[in-house]
Formats: C-alpha cells, structure tokens, sequence
C-alpha cells in the first residue's frame, strides 16, 4: 500500500506508461518530465517502485546464457574504422567446438551502448553456433558506461554518420573473420534494428541475411540496394515504428527483396528485451526461435 491506496498489478499498468518510456528512451522527453508523468499514476493507485521496476531496465534478469558457459569463449576485439570514428571494439562470442568455418552473426544494441542484454544476446547465438559480434557504439567516447541514461545521452551526442560507418566497418571486420564462413547476418533491437535496415540497403551484398526487431528503414532512396533476406519483428503496439512499415514493405516488394514480417499480438516496442517490463515471454521466445531458424537457413546454406 502507498499513500493509503492499494498499489494495483502490474499487469493493468495502462500502455500510455508504455508509450511515455519510449518517448523518454527516444529522446522525446526528458527524465524530469518522465517522472513527473508517472506520478499521474502514482497519484491515482499505482507504486512508483513497481512502475519503475516495470518500466526500467533490471540487467540481473537478462542472463540467459552465463560468460562462463563451456560452450562458448568471449572475448573483446577491436576493428578499424577509418570513414567512422578510427576504432571500434566490439564483444566476439564464440563457440568452442573447434570448427573451422561458422557463419556469422553481428548484434546491434539499441541506443544506449552495448548493455548486457544485448551481450548476453551474442551469448545466445554462439551457444545455437554462431560467431556472434557485438559492437558499442560507444567505444570512442570511453564504451558502455554501466546505466542506461547515461548511455543514452553519450550516444545522442555522437555523429550519426560516423556511427553508422563504424558498424559497415565492423560488419566487414566480421564478414571477413578468419572463422566466417562469408555469410554475414544481423540481428538489432532498436536503434539496432535501424542499423540492420541501414546495413542491408547501404551496400548490396554485405549482408545475407538480416533481422530488424522494431527498427525503423533506411533512407528510402538506399532501399533499392537491397538484396539480402529480411525477418522484421514487429510488436502490434509499437505504433511510433510500426507506422513506417507499409511505405517500406512497397518498396521491398517494388525491388523484388526475398522478405517476411512478423506482428506480434499485443506485444510492446522492446518486447524481446528481458531485462524490463515490457519483455513479453511467448512472443519473444517465438521471435527467436524464428530468428535462429532464419539464420540456419540462409546463412549454412
């Protein structure tokens, strides 16, 4: 109980929470205006720690597969990045059953640097076999900075074009690993799944296969150099992104890509993200097991 009124479920907190963190995650509000919104909330019955711990990251929930899982080796490399930012360093996951090819996967964090959901993410691929590359955006500015907020912030005052370079840059620093077997996908959440969309219209060929999750496309006049495969993921509530799809599926269609579009029911923006309230279990586990079964088909073939 808070104020003398019964904190309600937080199963019945209203989507316009919902809508308010991504406005707030996207840089359409700040955290002042925020907070004060969902003491609106708190103001009619609700508990400002469970809208927090709903609605705000808690990365101790995220780990699926542990850092020291015996099938798989991690570690932090580092790529050249002359037309971005000069370096860029990036989480590799392997796995360890001493293969000589695998095909390769790169994962691109949403707009706050590389977390640890989006670490464990690379995990989750080279447990299923794939070598697995996680870039942070936010290597030249000192990386990932441990919270969200400051993330996000670092990462808003970074050049657009430069960061996007820095991920061609690791894509090819990928594509061509000594363990790629040539085949390159990308999977991104986010800002992440803009910079799938970017990656695949930006230079025909780079990837083979790509998996935007809630991520808005490239600039419609790239979108005709795009020859890869496409998954996109999409949550039924997600009205901010899902409002550029139908322009960018004609001109999928126009250009003759080989693509697929999945809406998941009632699920939020981020709905794959485990470390938060807005992670929707069935939905997320479908769009995965969809996800790994992409990549085994187009990028083993």
């Amino acid at each position: 109980m808070e104020n003398n009124k019964m904190a309600k479920n937080v199963d019945h907190i209203p989507q316009e929470a919902f809508d308010w963190y991504d406005d707030y995650a996207h840089g359409g509000m700040d955290r002042r205006t925020f907070m004060k919104k969902l003491g609106t909330l708190v103001a009619v019955g609700y508990s400002m720690s469970v809208l927090t711990s709903v609605l705000l990251p808690n990365y101790a929930l995220a780990e699926q597969v542990s850092f020291n899982d015996d099938d798989i080796q991690a570690s932090y490399e580092e790529f050249d990045s002359p037309e971005g930012y000069g370096k860029g360093r990036g989480y590799l996951v392997k796995p360890t059953d001493k293969r000589a090819k695998y095909p390769v996967v790169l994962v691109v964090h949403e707009n706050r640097g590389l977390n640890p959901y989006v670490k464990d993410v690379a995990r989750r691929l080279a447990k299923a076999g794939f070598v697995a590359f996680a870039p942070d955006a936010l290597f030249p500015v000192g990386g990932y900075p441990g919270n969200d907020d400051d993330g996000r912030a670092m990462q808003k005052k970074l050049d657009k074009s430069k960061v996007q370079n820095d991920f061609v840059a690791a894509a090819k620093y990928l594509k061509t690993h000594p363990l790629s077997n040539g085949k390159l996908g990308g999977v991104g959440f986010c800002f992440g799944g803009y910079i799938v969309n970017y990656l695949a219209a930006v230079e025909s060929g780079l990837l083979t296969a790509g998996v935007p999750f809630y991520g808005t496309p490239a600039k419609k006049e790239l979108r005709k150099n795009i020859t890869s495969s496409l998954m996109v993921q999409l949550g039924e509530l997600d009205e901010r992104v899902n409002k550029s799809w139908p322009e960018y599926e004609q001109d999928l269609k126009a250009n003759g890509v080989n693509y697929k579009m999945h809406m998941y029911k009632n699920a939020k923006h981020g709905f794959h993200n485990d470390s938060t309230g807005r992670f929707d279990k069935e939905n997320a586990e479908l769009a995965w097991q969809r996800t790994l079964a992409f990549f085994e088909e187009n990028l083993n073939a």
